[in-house]
């Protein structure tokens, strides 16, 4: 628990049971995780309760959310020097077969030349196709 609660307070939010159990399943993930699929793993927890405190790593930059057009916003950890800016953001891998949401670390969002006075807030890219899992 202890690199938990590190983790927690290096980016000022105050441990609790919750936010330390939600960090660890977060831990444990190969891909992203909905909150519906999160709430699958707490038999006896409030979604409400999971969905602020999924908001709260949010605001705080130890997760980011991945719109993969499936309708149901995915959750991953963020690297612990993100700050979510967009030199920061990389690009996500949706699974057409087995349906998961893949962060692609080591690959950066492309720059984007805006037009003048053009800013932006956010960017999202996503490529669809087969993951290595589900090509063999």
């Amino acid at each position: 628990m202890k690199d938990t609660d590190d983790k927690l307070t290096s980016r000022n939010i105050k441990p609790t049971a919750m936010r330390e159990l939600v960090l660890d399943i977060l831990t444990e993930q190969k891909m992203a995780i909905s909150l519906s699929d999160l709430e699958q793993k707490f038999h006896k927890s409030d979604k409400v309760t999971l969905y602020r405190t999924l908001k709260t790593f949010e605001e705080k930059k130890l997760i980011h959310s991945i719109d993969d057009g499936t309708g149901a916003i995915k959750y991953a950890l963020c690297k612990e020097t993100c700050q979510c800016h967009p030199e920061d953001l990389h690009v996500h891998f949706f699974c057409l077969k087995c349906q998961h949401t893949f962060c692609l670390s080591n690959i950066p969002i492309p720059s984007i030349n805006l037009p003048v006075n053009f800013s932006v807030e956010n960017i999202n890219m996503v490529v669809k196709g087969v993951c290595s899992n589900c090509n063999d």
